[in-house]
């Protein structure tokens, strides 16, 4: 039988407690990551930052709370600002409440379709306005997280076809000034409600419907109480996948290129399967029973853009941006 001494003890004591002490300084020098969105777990998106955090490797401790658990919709940008965040996925319409002139990225039928979006961030116009959200909000933009083109779901009967069909519809949208002006620029009468009560909302009738992507629609199982869905493809719907300016400043030149093309992959990964999943999910949801159609969307598109151009939205516009925007290839 083996004897052990009390020196003998001692140091393989001090041995353990050495090793532990090591793996403990090891953790503590990981940059500490973490990230706070809205969508749910089962949400592309959330697949999206998984592929991220694998992608930065261990330089990094990634912490992901998805479905507003961490911060509730509309109070990331806050957090990011007062550095009690270092990672989110912000609506832009959050980001026009403090920089009204970022709410042109937010008006109806403004961008044509996904690749016009990666587009328009990548361009001299595109870095103009991400510099500006760093310059006024402390906040640098990684990319745009498209996440399908917005239709109207509604739990009415109700066919619609032009904007004056939509003319006292309580349609749902989140809270803030361009959320809300976007729904009246449908016609609509746009009512604020968080994005985890949309369904109860809906099946309650505290509103006629709401307007998503069709994933979100599927992942949220907003069908299951709703009757139709009306193909107004009014809105390009994106988040910005930003971090703090603070936290961004603090990693190297080499952890500051892994980051970003971290960022730039899963966003071309999760683009790529929210455009395949949307061409499947319309036979979808007419299997579940609801109806989808096309409306008049030129008269629709006239409607909003006259309502944009006419507002006071649009005197913080940067002059010229619509079409500089437009011109992006």
């Amino acid at each position: 039988m083996m004897k052990f001494t009390r020196r003998a003890l001692m140091a393989a004591g001090m041995t353990a407690a050495l090793a532990g002490s090591a793996t403990f300084a090891a953790a503590q020098d990981k940059i500490e990551i973490n990230f706070s969105a809205v969508f749910s777990p089962q949400d592309i998106r959330a697949e999206m930052m998984k592929k991220f955090a694998d992608a930065i490797g261990d330089d990094f401790a990634f912490n992901g709370y998805y479905g507003g658990t961490l911060f509730k919709q509309g109070t990331e940008l806050v957090a990011l600002q007062r550095g009690n965040l270092e990672m989110s996925n912000i609506a832009p319409q959050d980001i026009a409440n403090q920089v009204p002139a970022f709410s042109v990225v937010t008006s109806a039928y403004l961008f044509r379709d996904a690749d016009h979006l990666r587009a328009f961030f990548a361009s001299d116009v595109g870095k103009e306005m991400t510099q500006m959200v760093e310059d006024q909000l402390g906040v640098k933009i990684l990319g745009p997280t498209f996440f399908g083109t917005r239709q109207v779901g509604l739990n009415l009967d109700k066919e619609i076809k032009t904007p004056e069909d939509m003319s006292g519809v309580k349609l749902r949208m989140p809270g803030g000034e361009a959320w809300q002006f976007l729904g009246s620029a449908l016609g609509a009468n746009p009512v604020p409600v968080a994005y985890a009560e949309v369904y109860t909302a809906l099946q309650t009738g505290a509103i006629d419907g709401q307007d998503n992507p069709l994933p979100n629609v599927q992942n949220m199982k907003f069908y299951e109480v709703m009757k139709q869905i009306v193909l107004t493809s009014h809105l390009i719907g994106f988040d910005l996948l930003t971090i703090s300016l603070d936290t961004w400043n603090k990693l190297s030149p080499e952890q500051q290129e892994k980051v970003q093309k971290a960022a730039d992959d899963a966003i071309a990964w999760s683009t790529e399967q929210h455009l395949n999943r949307e061409a499947e999910l319309a036979a979808f949801f007419e299997g579940e029973g609801l109806k989808l159609y096309k409306p008049d969307v030129e008269a629709f598109r006239a409607f909003a853009q006259d309502k944009y151009l006419n507002s006071d939205l649009a005197k913080d516009w940067p002059e010229g941006i619509v079409d500089r925007i437009n011109a992006v290839e």
